[in-house]
């Protein structure tokens, strides 16, 4: 296939065991790296990134897009949008909060055809785990489903209810046909309760009701069923919270166990010692915990006891967050900022590189390890390391290009999501998208500030996001 393109930069980084460096890398028609070259080559006809830094996009495995059913809280095209402005060529739907919930073909179906038309960015989707499904799981996978998702708690939402243990055996049994991917929610009740007595505007009343122990038991049970159905059925822990769970992670994985773990941004960035009160938009299920268990989080993740780190964008309305910022929306009775009552879900999509490397720098991230982290492990994860996660020959000719040094401010202006609430908002950080470049075309440029017949508030009009299906590669994660 003939060339098309091609993409030259002082500072290029191929993957997590490459050093940075001149490179110029080719792209065919069909959008994928045909030939990478280590040299600059600036030329007229060539995408010149210069100084700034070029590397592989990210893949955000942990997104909830919403759409179909409830799209007031977030879409395809606002969602896509976000991605797109912070770098995230690959974004992968969570299976619930859309209606309906996607645990069915029918429903896989009908979200791939609402999204027609609509991605800024590459979009795929993880199916869910119900009570009584499993018949529906194998013909998900077969139908482009990334692997599956389910709750060992009340998810939030009457239409994805969660699962017992017999129930999870069921479908690990038809999931073990196909070496499917089972995701987990993992906190369990453990007794705890909301203190009555205590204010529900304080964030502490509601972090006392959901202990650490609700991950830990949850993540035994995890441990044992990825054991009894090793190694056919690989396993994964969705947005570790809890540190004290990290002990049992890390004999599971010195077992041999295929587990795999994801933490997020606002886990590693936030302590709770820092949120104000009433301030629901930091309200997340696990919850933000203190410092002591965030720096122990940090550890896990660059020892590689945590494998990747996602957002897990999970916005909504600001009324469904009792914030008040729209307390004249509040029915009667109802308390502003009341964390308890509150919908759990902070918005971040698109804004976790800068997050991550501020943050993580401090503490010895190298940027190798920001792709091994948000770009391969990720892209592993979701069945995609043959198509994505890296810059190599054969692959989709997606790029980041930013500066890791310029001095960023997250200003509502550069929220792209639906619904601008996030406990992200004024926060200084280190790190500025330029361009995001997917499968070879530009699709947000931070210097298209003028409209025109080609571009509207940096984002082209002509969305050239894909549906991803296919095979789910499921290479191990390392």
């Amino acid at each position: 296939m003939s060339q098309k393109k091609a993409f030259t930069g002082m500072r290029v980084l191929l993957d997590s065991a490459a050093e940075v460096g001149p490179a110029t890398i080719y792209v065919d028609e069909a959008g994928k790296v045909s030939r990478i070259e280590r040299e600059y080559q600036p030329a007229a006809d060539i995408f010149d990134a210069g100084e700034k830094l070029l590397m592989p996009g990210i893949v955000d495995g942990h997104v909830h897009i919403n759409q179909p059913g409830r799209t007031q809280w977030e879409g395809v095209v606002t969602a896509s949008h976000a991605a797109a402005a912070g770098g995230v060529t690959t974004i992968i739907d969570m299976p619930l909060n859309c209606i309906p919930s996607t645990i069915t073909v029918d429903a896989y179906d009908q979200k791939r055809e609402s999204f027609k038309d609509g991605m800024w960015v590459d979009v795929g989707t993880w199916g869910g785990v119900v009570p009584d499904n499993a018949a529906d799981l194998v013909p998900m996978l077969e139908a482009g489903a990334r692997g599956f998702k389910c709750f060992l708690c009340d998810s939030g939402v009457d239409e994805f209810p969660p699962v017992n243990e017999d129930q999870l055996r069921s479908a690990m049994t038809e999931l073990r046909k196909k070496n499917g991917l089972l995701l987990f929610h993992a906190e369990m009740d453990t007794g705890a309760t909301v203190d009555g007595a205590k204010d529900p505007t304080d964030y502490e009343t509601f972090l006392s009701s959901r202990p650490p122990n609700m991950e830990v038991k949850a993540i035994d049970l995890v441990i044992k069923m990825c054991r009894e159905f090793a190694p056919h059925v690989p396993c994964h822990i969705v947005h570790l919270s809890a540190a004290d769970a990290l002990p049992a992670i890390r004999a599971a994985k010195a077992e041999g166990l295929p587990l795999t773990v994801e933490t997020c941004f606002h886990y590693l960035t936030i302590n709770a010692e820092d949120v104000p009160s009433r301030s629901t938009e930091y309200k997340c299920c696990p919850p933000i915990r203190n410092e002591a268990n965030r720096s122990l989080l940090w550890e896990a993740v660059l020892d590689g006891t945590i494998d990747i780190v996602v957002s897990d964008h999970s916005p909504c309305t600001p009324d469904l967050k009792l914030h008040p910022c729209c307390g004249g929306n509040l029915g009667a009775g109802v308390v502003e900022g009341d964390f308890v009552k509150a919908w759990g879900g902070i918005a971040s999509v698109g804004i976790g590189l800068p997050l991550l490397w501020t943050e993580g720098r401090k503490r010895g991230l190298r940027l190798q390890d920001v792709v091994r982290l948000i770009c391969e492990r990720t892209a592993a994860h979701s069945g995609l390391a043959d198509r994505k996660g890296r810059i190599a020959v054969g692959l989709d000719a997606d790029f980041v290009v930013w500066d890791p040094e310029e001095k960023n401010h997250i200003t509502v202006d550069k929220l792209h999501f639906r619904n601008k609430l996030t406990p992200y908002q004024e926060r200084p950080c280190n790190g500025l998208v330029h361009q995001t470049i997917v499968r070879g075309a530009t699709v947000y440029d931070v210097t298209q500030t003028i409209d025109s017949d080609e571009w509207a508030a940096g984002f082209t009009k002509h969305p050239s996001g894909q549906w991803i299906d296919g095979t789910v590669v499921r290479s191990v994660v390392v």
